[in-house]
């Protein structure tokens, strides 16, 4: 399906069954990247494991073709955008939403605003290479809903501490694209976002 945002338009791919949805997954890719991603199609199966209908959403600018995401605001402007027509499919089903990288940041900064009930962040990018001092880290703690985190312990745009977020996973080995551990996303999903959904007090 497609979207019409303020951002233009965007494509939707959708997996499971509308009717009998348990919750509403959404989520979006990288800076540069797209749906396919390894991570994301881990947390696709933990969703439809879970009995939840998954929307992987290409953002309008990477539908125009471009690799950059532009202006924060108009970015998110966008996601608020898809995350409305999407609830539409499922009104009466929790929404959770996440994405990978700059689209963990996204879902992150618009959960709030779009009624999420929690966060998916996968490789969360903590700051840019070699630029700690530069963090990113509000995004994650202000997100105002439990969230998780998956990133590898090679990441080079950092690993969140454990105090970050509702729960931090970190595969051993493992780089920014988390390509090698698709069972070990899906695990953490499948432990974490049952809780969530049953609206059970965030840890700590």
């Amino acid at each position: 399906m497609e979207i019409e945002t303020s951002g233009g338009t965007a494509r939707v791919q959708l997996d499971g069954d509308v009717r009998a949805a348990r919750f509403l997954f959404a989520l979006t890719h990288g800076a540069g990247g797209g749906i396919e991603a390894p991570d994301l199609l881990a947390a696709r199966d933990a969703g439809l494991n879970l009995g939840g209908l998954v929307a992987r959403v290409l953002q309008p600018y990477r539908l125009r073709g471009a690799r950059a995401p532009g202006a924060v605001d108009k970015q998110d402007a966008a996601w608020v955008d898809i995350a409305a027509a999407l609830r539409g499919l499922a009104p009466a089903a929790p929404f959770i939403q996440g994405g990978r990288s700059n689209g963990a940041r996204v879902a992150c900064r618009t959960a709030v605003a779009v009624g999420a009930r929690g966060v998916v962040a996968l490789a969360f990018p903590l700051h840019p290479p070699g630029k700690p001092e530069l963090s990113r880290v509000a995004e994650l703690r202000d997100c105002g809903v439990p969230a998780l985190v998956v990133n590898g312990a090679r990441d080079p745009f950092g690993i969140p501490d454990t105090g970050d977020a509702d729960e931090v996973v970190v595969i051993p080995g493992e780089t920014h694209a988390l390509r090698g551990h698709a069972g070990t996303v899906t695990a953490a999903i499948e432990r974490w976002l049952p809780a969530v959904l049953a609206g059970l007090p965030k840890k700590g």
